[in-house]
């Protein structure tokens, strides 16, 4: 069987996006788990290398069929679409916003089409996106409207613990309300679902408790016996595998260890800092209910430290990874 074809929409130009597909380009162990592409602008990625100390040679392609997937040669689809001189790498510009978005629906574009396996993303800018008039908020909006998803899924992966969010950029009230025996019972369907996708088979998922010790049987709140038990049991009732509310001091714990294959955290900063405390770096971002699957590195342009040649690649290394690792069970769906 073909290695996945895993495209790479190079982001930001005067972010580090470009610095960290090189360097993640310079590794043989990519190659040996993946066709990588790279879909930006070819005299970006030249410029990226010279910052970051690397000689790679680089292929011009009109598309993934033409590519030729050796290390020591980047293929590129260039739409040469950023003129470096005018480029102020570390900075927000309309230039960069806009090249920006036209990589990403380029990725699309492939996707949708079935040219390539699946994406995996590098940084973009807000600020720049909103320069360059694109009237998108960030990355998960631009997939959900030209694949035309309704509500994409979010999963962190880092190592063996992989998690997914009940609620996210709301409020922490806002979150509590949130928390109700339907929404909870749809998602809990939602997230088993995802990851027989992504080839877990029966998956187990626990779910993390909302109030400290999931609440005492309503000692320090009622939420878990007024909301969240009534959707597991219904959900148990459905045949899905799965256990709760677990408290969310030891739930986290226990799935990185192999109790658990999910978590569904019920708030943005439960899951986020239960992911980011075990490595960071290696957290990924990976979006399902797609027509395509997508991961992402879980960190921003970081235009402080663009052009230095700083920048770590752990991140980018391990969303092209899970890509490959994912994309075959997902596309059988």
């Amino acid at each position: 069987m073909q290695k996945p074809i895993i495209a790479m929409p190079m982001g930001d130009p005067a972010g580090v996006g470009p610095e960290i597909i090189v360097k993640s380009l310079n590794l043989p162990e990519i190659y040996e788990t993946c066709r990588p592409l790279v879909i930006g602008d070819v005299s970006v990625l030249e410029q990226a290398m010279t910052f970051c100390g690397i000689k790679l040679a680089v292929r011009r392609v009109e598309g993934p069929q033409d590519g030729k997937y050796e290390f020591g040669m980047i293929d590129v689809i260039d739409l040469n679409n950023v003129d470096v001189k005018e480029l102020q790498i570390g900075k927000v510009q309309a230039l960069s916003g806009r090249a920006a978005f036209e990589y990403i629906k380029k990725s699309i574009d492939l996707a949708m089409s079935k040219e390539v396996d699946a994406l995996a993303t590098t940084p973009i800018n807000k600020e720049s996106l909103k320069a360059a008039h694109v009237n998108y908020i960030g990355h998960t909006e631009i997939l959900e409207d030209l694949s035309t998803t309704k509500n994409p899924l979010t999963m962190f992966q880092v190592f063996d613990l992989r998690v997914f969010f009940l609620t996210r950029h709301v409020s922490l009230r806002r979150a509590c309300e949130l928390v109700t025996t339907e929404s909870m019972y749809e998602f809990i369907h939602r997230c088993a679902k995802a990851l027989e996708v992504l080839g877990v088979k029966n998956p187990r998922l626990a779910v993390a408790g909302l109030n400290p010790h999931s609440g005492e049987h309503g000692l320090f709140g009622d939420e878990e016996v007024r909301e969240i038990e009534p959707a597991i049991a219904k959900a148990q009732a459905d045949g899905v595998n799965v256990v709760g509310p677990v408290a969310a001091d030891s739930v986290f714990h226990f799935a990185l260890k192999g109790r658990y294959d999910a978590v569904l955290s019920l708030y943005h900063d439960q899951g986020h800092i239960a992911t980011k405390m075990v490595d960071f770096e290696r957290t990924i971002s990976i979006t399902n209910n797609m027509p395509f699957l997508r991961t992402s590195v879980d960190h921003g342009t970081a235009l402080d430290i663009a052009g230095t040649g700083k920048v770590s690649e752990v991140s980018m290394v391990e969303a092209i990874k899970l890509a490959a690792q994912y994309a075959p069970n997902f596309n059988k769906h």
